[in-house]
């Protein structure tokens, strides 16, 4: 067992003998962890060399656009962005079970808009031009892909076949998705021109559009689409996920240090409004509430054509998940209504110590700034290790035979089509990648957390006032005690926050794989085993950031290693948890509800910038708001974690150390400040922290 800690917390004795103020920060200070800085530098590397491969390889523009017949993306040249199954027939035994043609090898091409059938004749999609077809570009385009005219009688012949270079545009199409989704109700005018000019039989079934339905709304497809408006809402990320939450958490802090006992009250309403009005946008995209549904299909197009996807459905999965939310938040407000009372003088305890060390409030720009460089960074590589699969060729045995203008006949070799192939090493590097993202995201909320701790040590154990052993700027003095000394121990803490947030997340995955596949146990034992686990999961999780944050704290302090620093706070912690545990608690349920506003209005925010034209239809059409929205909410969260870590540190610390200093002083504290004593004095708290509950 470990002796008292006044030797750790409080005064050390000089040279002389004389006990000086202060010394605590000071002394004895060593470089702690070394090795796991080490580690975190070459996990650094591990990540810049992982990202460069991304940028090497990866290209977004596969994340929306298809690939055309020659392995090109569309929407590389010309803004030639969607894409065209040109064959209707391979179409259609493409989505015949008995078949095994696969969609991927159906000849396909790059164009600006959707051909539609004529009333009066009958339209052609002809090939790229290129060998005897002496026109540019341009001229197709403007011609409407058509140059039929020019064909020789064996051209004419093979297109009669099927076999291109030209074909006829017998069904409408509309695009969906950045891919012309045939729509099975064929031009009577077309087809009946079709056959008198000799052409083959074409089949007309709903599986000619069943089959290209079932290729746009594949998971893989979907989970593209989703990285792909990330990409395109980037200036929603900016203002929704950057710029407006570190204006509101700066509010925020202001309204604590001015009007500390009505932002319980403030708080706990807005945050009910806020999940009321983002439950009700959710509703509202996902078709439930109004006419604003989101729809697949891009641009103009007949109101009578309807088209679902499998975003509405997520959509509406999500509205229905926050609206359970929504009532146990409500629930849990009135709940609590008694007892933020005691938040209040809890807050105002915070309050005192930001209005004493006024450079804490801005002090979170700094990691704010850090973090805003490294997310710019992160997501452009995330975009390419997305699409960075390799374009190559299918191995197909189907009759995929066109004529070949360059060669001038009908080939019938290596005339499948392309698909981009992903390895295995892809999906390591992307896992790699987001465990990544989530420890240097945990490392820098923790470096602030410690700054912080350090700051509002020294004002406490100054007794509250301006000492010569307090430095001028605390916060600075603070922050080069941790890059000098505490940089291993911040980076131990969160390795070990990001090593079991992924082993949740991933026995979280299996377990959904299992409930897919029908797998899942049937007995009472295994239902049992299988919620346990999550349970006693999230209840590790919630320990380990509680014993990060006051192991932080106690490293701030005493410059002690990430271990032993956990181990003085979790035993300070357990003799005097019925002190601090109904403040403390009570107090971080106002915090937490704090961030979730930050959160909330991030999103909403979101929702209404993708509401607009920009984002509704044309280039920038994003598939669904759901992604981009949440990462404005996660965003948001990140932001506001880092600016109220201000309040929730300077309580942490004082409650802390003003128990370790009543308990070495026989229940009196001797170096609280006079400003905090007077707090616990006017609200009681002194009676309730040194006595606990009756």
């Amino acid at each position: 067992m470990r002796g008292p800690l006044g030797a750790v917390i409080g005064r050390y004795p000089s040279s002389d003998g004389n006990a000086q103020m202060g010394g605590i920060i000071r002394h004895n200070r060593k470089c702690r962890d070394i090795p796991f800085f080490v580690i975190f530098i070459a996990f650094w590397v591990a990540m810049i060399v992982n990202s460069s491969f991304g940028f090497n390889k990866g290209n977004p523009l596969r994340l929306t656009y298809g690939l055309d017949y020659k392995g090109h993306v569309c929407g590389e040249k010309r803004e030639l962005e969607l894409r065209y199954w040109l064959n209707p027939n391979q179409v259609y035994q493409s989505g015949l079970k008995s078949s095994q043609f696969k969609l991927a090898n159906a000849r396909t091409i790059c164009l600006l808009d959707c051909p539609y059938p004529s009333e009066d004749q009958l339209n052609w999609v002809c090939d790229y031009p290129e060998g005897d077809i002496h026109i540019s570009m341009a001229d197709w385009i403007d011609r409407s892909y058509d140059y039929f005219e020019f064909l020789t009688p064996e051209m004419r012949n093979t297109s009669l076949q099927l076999q291109g270079p030209c074909y006829p545009v017998i069904f409408p199409s509309v695009n969906v998705y950045w891919s012309c989704q045939f729509i099975a109700h064929a031009s009577n005018m077309s087809l009946r021109h079709w056959q008198q000019m000799g052409g083959v039989n074409i089949n007309e079934d709903i599986i000619i559009d069943k089959s290209i339905h079932r290729s746009i709304n594949s998971r893989s497809s979907v989970l593209k689409r989703y990285m792909a408006d990330v990409g395109k809402a980037w200036p929603v990320l900016i203002v929704c996920g950057g710029i407006l939450p570190l204006f509101l958490s700066v509010i925020w802090l202001l309204m604590i240090r001015h009007f500390v006992a009505a932002m319980p009250w403030i708080t706990v309403a807005l945050f009910n409004v806020l999940i009321v009005s983002v439950t009700m946008f959710y509703y509202l995209k996902a078709g439930w509430i109004g006419n604003d549904a989101i729809s697949p299909i891009i641009g103009e197009h007949d109101p009578y054509i309807r088209v679902f996807g499998r975003e509405i459905h997520h959509l509406r999965a999500v509205a229905v998940f926050m609206t359970f939310i929504m009532v146990v938040a409500i629930l849990t407000s009135i709940a609590i209504i008694r007892r933020i009372l005691m938040a209040t003088s809890v807050l105002k305890v915070a309050a005192k110590v930001i209005g004493e060390v006024q450079a804490l409030i801005i002090f979170p720009i700094i990691p704010y700034t850090v973090l805003a460089i490294f997310y710019m960074f992160w997501f452009s590589a995330a975009l390419h290790l997305f699409s960075s699969g390799e374009v190559v060729q299918n191995d197909c045995d189907s009759n995929c035979c066109a004529y070949d203008l360059v060669s001038k006949r009908v080939n019938c070799d290596r005339c499948c089509g392309y698909s981009i192939r992903y390895t295995p090493h892809i999906g390591v590097a992307i896992l790699f990648h987001l465990f990544g993202c989530y420890w240097a995201t945990q490392f820098l909320i923790a470096c602030s957390s410690t700054v912080i701790a350090g700051s509002v040590a020294s004002y406490y154990w100054a007794r509250g006032e301006t000492s010569p052993e307090i430095p001028f700027l605390p916060v600075f003095s603070s922050m080069k005690r941790l890059l000098r000394y505490g940089l291993g121990s911040v980076a131990l803490g969160s390795l070990i926050l990001s090593f079991v947030e992924s082993i949740r997340f991933m026995l979280e995955s299996i377990r959904r794989k299992m409930k897919v596949a029908n797998i899942t146990p049937d007995s009472c034992i295994g239902k049992a085993t299988s919620h346990s686990s999550r349970c006693c999961l999230r209840g590790i999780e919630w320990t380990i950031k509680s014993v990060n944050r006051n192991a932080y704290i106690m490293i701030a302090i005493t410059g002690k290693s990430f271990c032993k620093a956990s181990a003085i706070a979790t035993e300070l912690i357990l003799n005097n948890i019925l002190r601090i545990g109904r403040v403390n608690v009570i107090g971080d349920v106002i915090l937490f509800l704090g961030k979730l506003c930050v959160s909330l209005s991030s999103a909403l925010f979101a929702f209404l910038m993708l509401d607009v034209h920009k984002y509704r239809s044309g280039h920038n059409k994003i598939s669904s708001p759901l992604f981009p929205v949440l990462v404005s909410g996660c965003l948001g969260y990140v932001v506001a974690t880092l600016f109220f870590a201000v309040v929730e540190m300077s309580i942490d610390t004082i409650i802390l150390s003003f128990c370790q200093d009543s308990e070495e002083h026989q229940g009196t504290a001797q170096y609280a400040p006079p400003l905090l004593i007077e707090t616990l004095n006017d609200q009681n708290e002194m009676q309730r922290l040194t006595q606990g509950p009756q």
